[in-house]
């Protein structure tokens, strides 16, 4: 199967919101259901998580509500996501992991840039140490084969 990864940076991840909702004075678990309040979403300069504390502040320091930049911020994310995403084909099933799955916000924000559902698992917060245990099974039984 084909898949793409951000490799480069932490745009685009759980530290960016998590840096987000720190600015902001809020818990992680909050931005999520308060981006989905948002009435005029703030649209971000940039996805960098070392320079979006500064234009959270700029958003604040002009009176706009923290539910408004959060809902830009998700934005933002799933655009760069979306963007990674369709350097390969997109089928229509699409199953979003791991932590910032959690985050209803990221998930309406990447529903709505790609124009399509996604699924999430209850448990999406484990399927990387899913992977990791299905990848060492493998290995093992390599190993085994081959002594």
């Amino acid at each position: 199967r084909d898949f793409v990864i951000n490799d480069k940076c932490a745009a685009g991840t759980g530290r960016f919101l998590a840096n987000a909702a720190e600015v902001l004075g809020l818990d992680l678990e909050e931005i999520g259901p308060l981006s989905l309040r948002a009435t005029d979403p703030v649209k971000l300069t940039t996805v960098c998580t070392v320079f979006v504390e500064s234009d959270i502040l700029s958003y604040l320091a002009q009176g706009r509500r923290p539910e408004d930049i959060l809902r830009g911020v998700h934005l933002a994310i799933a655009r760069r996501t979306v963007s990674l995403a369709r350097r390969i084909p997109i089928e229509p099933a699409i199953t979003f992991t791991g932590g910032v799955a959690r985050n209803i916000g990221m998930v309406r924000a990447l529903e709505e840039v790609l124009g399509l559902p996604i699924q999430v698992s209850p448990d999406s917060h484990f399927m990387g140490a899913l992977g990791a245990a299905l990848f060492a099974l493998e290995r093992l039984e390599r190993y085994e084969t081959s002594s």
